[in-house]
């Protein structure tokens, strides 16, 4: 973590709440965080809920790792019921259907309204807002932790292979890859069988539908169709470079993922999170160069913008109102610009506000080498309006759908069963999962 950077926008809003007087000594209110990041990232957070604390007198947020998303959101369901919910919980891009139908939730615009605070909606990002808004455009949650898939790529090694283009097409991902190969690279791709970056984002920028009605946004009767548009194909060449030993399945299961593949210069190019960024700058050894390039679009293909992944805020119903005031301030608090760049500058993430963006280009930010290359993400979030294959996914059970899928391309490259019957298979129990879920909530309307 970069200390000095903590220390100077922390003094900074230290010294603000220093010039006003100092209150009389009263019992602060008290409210719970939830969340589901770990690791340096957890603490990170501890860092913001410090920093909250620390600047104003009224309130005091208490923030517990659960651990992981999927943890974070059974248990904010289970704490739920038992009316024993935390006021604030971290609920990941997959569970966003899960909490909007649930009704458990006060929406974003009602808690700041409620609490006096005038907040310019539109100054979010429509590529990650739209994500977690209603099908007429409503924000439910909070938009925080939040990235979207990059290529990184080893510039060393690109120039000892005498490569000189970016790779922006998979073409040029194939030519380098060749190139990587014959100048005695055994890994010149990494890759697992995430989902996220090789299904979704592929989708989305290739405007390519992974389920019928908008990806879900217009109705819980939607039916998944990957199984039926360029990503069928997608699949098919990346068989085809792992079985010409140009693309490598890496996992935690076989001993090293993408990212520690990428750091140790095993792999030459992965596809990760622009969260990553900050790790892969501090775990490669100092004089190797590297850096990323918007996901490859194949040639021809007019290119749409990306999808936002991370994470939201979402404000739990049936809490005092006292504590929705201090939920209030301390979501006021993190979205103002200078937390914007702390946030961005020791994690990775990206700012997920305009006026946040800007400011963080005024000063400089994306001119500095450990930074330089993240404003790519926000590019690619904003290649283009939001549309009905780019805005988001809004399926029902999609954290389980993402494993069928997963299981699908773990059979494909592992076991070397055939593509289209492994997607066919996995479209078929994607859909069981999807009329599930449109039985549980009979009736519900996405608004």
């Amino acid at each position: 973590m970069k200390i000095s950077v903590l220390k100077t926008i922390f003094t900074g809003l230290l010294a603000a709440s220093a010039l006003a007087p100092a209150p009389a000594l009263a019992e602060k209110t008290k409210f719970e965080f939830w969340y589901g990041l770990s690791g340096d990232l957890g603490e990170r957070v501890q860092d913001a809920c410090r920093m909250f604390n620390e600047t104003q007198a009224d309130y005091e947020i208490v923030c517990t790792s659960q651990n992981g998303y999927d943890t974070t959101l059974q248990n904010t369901i289970a704490a739920y019921r038992a009316k024993k919910q935390p006021a604030i919980t971290q609920i990941y891009d997959a569970g966003t259907l899960d909490l909007m139908l649930s009704g458990a939730f006060l929406p974003a615009k009602q808690l700041m309204a409620d609490n006096g605070y005038a907040i310019d909606w539109g100054n979010y990002f429509g590529g990650i807002a739209n994500y977690y808004a209603t099908a007429s455009g409503k924000l439910q949650s909070f938009p925080f932790n939040s990235s979207t898939a990059m290529l990184y790529y080893n510039a060393s090694a690109f120039e000892k292979a005498g490569i000189t283009f970016k790779p922006d097409t998979w073409e040029q991902v194939e030519e380098a890859a060749r190139k990587l190969k014959a100048a005695g690279f055994d890994c010149p791709l990494g890759f697992n069988f995430d989902t996220w970056p090789m299904l979704e984002q592929f989708s989305a920028i290739h405007n390519q539908p992974i389920a019928t009605k908008a990806n879900g946004y217009q109705g819980l009767d939607a039916e998944v169709v990957f199984n039926k548009t360029k990503f069928v194909d997608h699949v098919k060449f990346f068989k085809k470079m792992q079985d010409e030993q140009l693309f490598v399945v890496k996992t935690k299961q076989l001993g090293m993922d993408i990212v520690p593949a990428f750091t140790s210069q095993t792999c030459q190019m992965i596809q990760t999170s622009i969260a990553d960024h900050g790790t892969v700058g501090k775990t490669l050894p100092e004089g190797v160069k590297w850096d990323v390039v918007m996901l490859p679009v194949w040639a021809g293909t007019e290119r749409q913008n990306s999808l936002v992944g991370g994470a939201s805020l979402w404000v739990m119903a049936g809490r005092p109102d006292a504590e929705y005031k201090g939920a209030a301030a301390f979501l006021n608090f993190i979205a103002t610009p200078e937390m914007a760049q702390w946030w961005s500058t020791v994690t990775g993430y990206i700012p997920v506000t305009k006026t946040g963006f800007d400011a963080m280009k005024a000063n400089g930010f994306y001119d500095k080498a450990p930074y330089k290359g993240r404003e790519l993400a926000i590019a690619s979030l904003t290649y283009t309006p939001t549309s009905e294959n780019t805005r988001g996914i809004r399926l029902g059970g999609f954290t389980q759908i993402r494993k069928e899928v997963s299981t699908a391309l773990e059979a494909v490259f592992m076991q070397n069963a055939g593509i289209q019957k492994e997607l066919d298979q996995a479209a078929e129990r994607s859909n069981a999962v999807l009329r599930r879920f449109e039985k549980t909530y009979a009736g519900q309307k996405l608004n």
